[in-house]
């Protein structure tokens, strides 16, 4: 038998095990595991390395609109080339619909922004921000069906905002249909109003974004939501949550026996509101919702992904450019905190700086950040084939080195943006390379695939979601 790849003396991790393997790989699955395998037309040594599933990133955004004269930093050429490099082979950003168009038609041109332009593999959540009758009757039930098996509402921004009664109505038909539902949970009115007082007293600094979203705004939004949730009886994921008082919102639902389940992301264990201090505009490098929080903060979020109360760590890639007048540099955004583009980049450095701060200083397993980085994403959001390392996976791998040690810099990243907010921060630990369905796209740190190795994948329901097996495979097209 021969192979298309073996990837040779690896030390294979997966959510529940660790053991020296090696692995056969044809036709973009994984076939084989044991050793001495036989030929294949390419071998990569992998002795001293950790040969783990490729990292799943379940919230990104790419190519997204952000308002008039803002533009986002990364299209899918150059977000899912930065997801590769970091390590990734799957991931999952969001159809905005706009108000007044049409929820069909928004998918449809977010498939063409990511046609043959992908390096990993991709799926889309939708985003409702107009529960439209023929949205609610037609439109996104059909979309489920066809496996966008997930969306998001948010509680805050001004236009995408739903009132309590439509996110009872969207709950409504993902209940009926099996879909899960993610939420962006912020009170809106509070930080308008908040907003306005600071406002009005001059204070219109990038920090006081913070001082804008406190924490009492996410933990009433995250109550509220999972209120709704328990009222239409639904599933439902909170999303970049960044304190303990919203985790202990999560808990307290989960111990009443509801499905209630949390995501962090990388600001929320390393940066602080400090970082928003900056001299003129530095602060708006920090600035995305949920703010970064204090000390206290970043050591409950890291209790919650020991603990279970996060089942997914994301990174909420969402990238603009600093020194750019339609990305953080926005002349609007200097009149005021509230018009600085909401969002930083963060796909390529989501798992070094997890593993570094995870693994290496030994706050979670490695088997820990396998499930955190991987397989929970694809249980989460309906990826069968995704996920783990198993005969008849797709072979989506990643090589790392644990031992290499990185200081995070712009030169060294692959994104749109043009800076990090990591900026200076050491690991130890790296992905060198990266294998999509059996395909290297990254080897040893550098590009070998050309856009268009990835591509859309249609996905099942939530593993998490339903309580009956679901047969259905998701399966790229």
């Amino acid at each position: 038998m021969t192979y298309d790849l073996i990837i040779a003396n690896g030390t294979v991790a997966t959510a529940s095990d660790t053991f020296a393997c090696d692995l056969g790989i044809r036709d973009g699955r994984i076939v084989a595991l044991g050793h001495g395998l036989g030929p294949a037309k390419r071998t990569i040594e992998a002795a001293g390395k950790l040969v783990l599933p490729g990292g799943i990133d379940s919230h990104v955004h790419i190519s997204q609109p952000s308002g008039e004269g803002i533009v986002m930093a990364d299209d899918f050429e150059s977000g899912t080339r930065s997801a590769a490099f970091g390590g990734n082979t799957t991931v999952l950003p969001f159809c905005v619909q706009d108000k007044g168009a049409s929820l069909r038609e928004t998918v449809k041109a977010y498939h063409a922004l990511a046609e043959g332009r992908c390096y990993t593999d991709v799926s889309f959540h939708l985003v409702i921000s107009e529960p439209s009758e023929q949205v609610l009757g037609q439109d996104l039930p059909a979309l489920i069906a066809d496996g966008y098996t997930s969306f998001k509402v948010f509680m805050t921004y001004e236009g995408l905002a739903l009132a309590d009664y439509e996110m009872l109505q969207v709950m409504s038909v993902a209940r009926e249909t099996g879909a899960l539902v993610m939420v962006h949970a912020e009170n809106y009115d509070a930080i308008r109003f908040l907003t306005q007082r600071l406002e009005q007293g001059g204070n219109i600094a990038p920090k006081f974004h913070g001082t804008s979203r406190p924490i009492p705004v996410e933990r009433e939004a995250t109550h509220r939501a999972i209120s709704l949730a328990e009222l239409v009886d639904v599933p439902v994921m909170i999303v970049h949550v960044s304190n303990r008082e919203a985790m202990e919102e999560i808990a307290r639902a989960r111990a009443r026996g509801l499905k209630v389940y949390g995501e962090t992301c990388p600001q929320y264990l390393v940066l602080t509101e400090r970082d928003m201090d900056g001299l003129n505009m530095e602060g708006a490098k920090y600035v995305c919702s949920p703010p970064p929080r204090d000390k206290a903060s970043q050591i409950a979020c890291w209790e919650g992904l020991r603990n279970g109360v996060f089942q997914t760590f994301s990174s909420d890639h969402c990238p603009f450019r600093y020194d750019d007048s339609a990305g953080k540099q926005a002349p609007k955004g200097r009149t005021s905190f509230r018009w600085v583009p909401n969002g930083i980049p963060g796909v390529e450095t989501r798992l070094p700086i997890l593993f570094s701060e995870g693994v290496g200083k030994g706050r979670i397993s490695l088997n820990e950040f396998v499930a955190l980085s991987a397989t929970n994403h694809a249980k989460m959001y309906g990826l069968t084939n995704k996920g783990s390392i198993a005969v008849g996976m797709d072979a989506d791998i990643a090589i790392w080195d644990p031992d290499r040690e990185v200081t995070i810099s712009q030169a060294l990243l692959h994104h749109g943006s043009d800076y990090t907010p990591y900026e200076g921060i050491a690991v130890r630990g790296w992905p060198m390379t990266t294998i999509v369905r059996g395909q290297v796209v990254v080897r040893d740190g550098e590009m070998e695939a050309q856009p268009g190795t990835g591509g859309y994948v249609r996905r099942a329901r939530s593993t998490y979601a339903r309580s009956e097996p679901d047969n259905h495979t998701g399966s790229r097209t």
